[in-house]
Formats: structure tokens, C-alpha cells, sequence
């Protein structure tokens, strides 16, 4: 049976998200794709932290053990921050290596030069972990395009927002306690800034901008607003008039052809298709020019939805690849 090489950049909760999945799914992986996929090397920052039981895989703090390892056929990427994540997956694409990323900080920044470095060595970069957690969006999205044009796309981008939001309307949470909450759910990180600022939802969405318009508007020139300063009273007293807050990032072309953004809570609507989109959940809507408007929706944070988006992005290299993947 042939084997799949991998490494693993991190490991934190998607890092080992990823290899409890490749574990749990190594049998099912093998009779979908012909192939055994092994994680050989795991990079940490500290490799006295204790951690899950990991047989047959190199933990290690150098990433030159890993890009020098001519066995490896892909990087996977779980890593907070533009750097070191971007000059790794810059070196493991100059070694032939695939990559998949979760990192939507470095890759709003970075996609496109990344995209580019790949195409030219003929290796596939997978994101899509990068965008609302475990809906398939950067897929339903590449396919749509071989036949349609974006117009818009408008979403809940970020789970730990919407959570929170949930918590105070339903059950009169103060911001602060929500938080706590999500914290303690693992829904949201010690230092929650990205999410409750806005900043992780405008980073998805220029992702996705990059991806539907090709271009991204000036980062300067999108008002992105938090929902830290929200109170449960005012969320509590929408519900008399049957709207809800929702944290919405939206972009589209105006009249000019100029892509506007907007990231931010709003209120909305029964008729709205985001109304009822509670929790962890993340939704997008997509709309074409032939189709219409099209929402997915599916869980937004977590350990095993971005895992298993991560997954999905290698299956797919695989079977991009399989009549040209070689045997180790």
C-alpha cells in the first residue's frame, strides 16, 4: 500500500485536531484514496510539554529536520501568526512539499504570493480550514466560478462572536460572562482580541475576496467593528421587535465595479437567512449571477471542524495527485 508523508507545523488545538483525525480515520482514508497517510514529524515550540500519546512521528522545535526530510509530501500548517508560518510554507513549497493552512492571519496577507510560489512548483495549497471552520466554502466557491460570477458574499465568518452573542441574548449573559463562557468551552483563545474586534472575520473575508473577486479592497478603506462593546440589554431588547444582532461581514462591487466591505453587527430580520443562526455556527452567502443567492451553513469553531477541513483539503490533494504521487 502506497504512503503519504506528512508533517504537522504546531500543535495546538487544530495541530492535534488533525492528527487525532488522521488516526481515528486511517482506515477509512485508505480504502477512499488507495493511500496510508503517516504524520512523521511534528514541530512544537516546546518538546518537554507534556501532550496525547504520538507513536511513529518526530516531535520536534526544528523545522529544518522537517524541510530537509526528502520523504514528506505534505505540510500541514496550524501555527499562529504570519511569521514563521508564511517563510515555512514559503521553504516546504520550494522542497515540492503540498501545503494545507489553517492560519488565516498569514494567509489574508500572504495567499496570494503563496498561491502563486505554488502554482509555478506544481503544488497544491489547500485553505480551506482558513474560513468558516467546517463548511466547505472555499470549495463550494472555486466551483461556482468555473461557471458563474460572484456578486456578493455576506456571512457569519467568526463562531466564538456568535456564540457569545447567543449567550446574551438568550440567556441575559453579560459580555463578559459569554466570554468566559466560550473560553471555557474552548470556542474561544486567552486572548480573545482577534475575534471579538472583528479582526478574524475581516481576515476570512478577505480571503474569500481574494478567492471570488480576485483582488482584495484596501484593508485601510473596510470600517471592521467589534461586538466588545455590545451590552446584553440591548440584545434583549431587539428581540421585541423580532430582529437579532448578527456579526456580519459583507462584500460586494458597487455600481462602479469598486469592491466595498463592511465587517460589523447588524441588526436583521426573520427573513433574513442569517437570522437563525445560533451558537458556534458559521453561514455564508454566496451570490451568483446565475444562481442566485446559496447560504451554507455548518460549525465555525472547535478542535475538529477546522480539523476537519484540513483533512478535506488533503484528500482532495491526493486525489489531485494520486497518478503522480510516488511511492516512499
Amino acid at each position: 500500500m502506497p504512503s503519504i508523508k506528512v508533517a504537522i507545523l504546531g500543535f495546538g488545538t487544530v495541530g492535534e485536531g488533525v492528527f487525532r483525525i488522521l488516526q481515528e480515520k486511517r482506515e477509512e482514508i485508505k480504502k477512499s484514496t488507495g493511500f496510508t497517510v503517516d504524520v512523521v514529524s511534528i514541530l512544537v515550540k516546546d518538546k518537554a510539554k507534556e501532550r496525547i500519546p504520538i507513536r511513529g512521528a518526530q516531535i520536534t522545535d526544528n523545522i529544518h529536520e522537517i524541510l530537509s526530510n526528502p520523504e514528506i509530501d505534505v505540510v500541514f500548517e496550524a501555527i499562529v501568526g504570519e511569521e514563521p508560518a508564511y517563510t515555512y510554507l514559503s521553504d516546504a513549497i520550494e522542497k515540492g512539499c503540498h501545503i494545507i493552512t489553517a492560519n488565516k492571519k498569514m494567509f489574508a496577507k500572504h495567499g496570494p504570493a503563496l498561491l502563486k510560489h505554488a502554482e509555478f512548483r506544481d503544488v497544491q495549497v489547500g485553505f480551506e480550514a482558513t474560513t468558516a471552520g467546517g463548511i466547505p466554502i472555499i470549495r463550494t466557491v472555486t466551483n461556482l466560478l468555473a461557471g458563474d460570477r460572484v456578486k456578493r458574499i455576506q456571512g457569519i465568518l467568526n463562531g466564538t462572536s456568535n456564540f457569545i452573542l447567543t449567550k446574551m441574548r438568550d440567556e441575559g449573559f453579560s459580555f463578559e460572562q459569554a466570554l468566559i463562557d466560550a473560553q471555557q468551552n474552548g470556542y474561544a483563545e486567552a486572548d480573545p482580541t482577534d475575534d471579538v474586534s472583528g479582526a478574524d472575520a475581516f481576515r476570512k473575508l478577505m480571503i474569500l475576496s481574494s478567492l471570488s473577486f480576485g483582488q482584495q479592497p484596501d484593508w485601510e478603506d473596510v470600517p471592521v467593528v467589534g461586538i466588545d462593546h455590545l451590552e446584553s440589554v440591548d440584545l434583549k431588547d431587539t428581540v421585541k421587535d423580532n430582529l437579532r444582532y448578527r456579526h456580519v461581514a459583507d462584500i460586494w462591487k458597487d455600481e462602479r465595479g469598486k469592491l466595498q466591505a463592511t465587517v460589523g453587527p447588524v441588526l436583521i430580520g426573520a427573513n433574513h437567512p442569517l437570522f437563525s443562526i445560533d451558537g458556534v455556527d458559521n453561514a455564508v452567502i454566496v451570490e451568483t449571477e446565475y444562481l442566485g443567492p446559496l447560504t451554507l451553513v455548518g460549525p465555525g469553531a472547535g478542535m475538529y471542524p477546522t480539523g476537519s477541513a484540513m483533512i478535506a483539503d488533503l484528500l482532495h490533494v491526493i486525489r489531485q495527485h494520486e497518478a503522480v504521487m510516488v511511492p516512499n
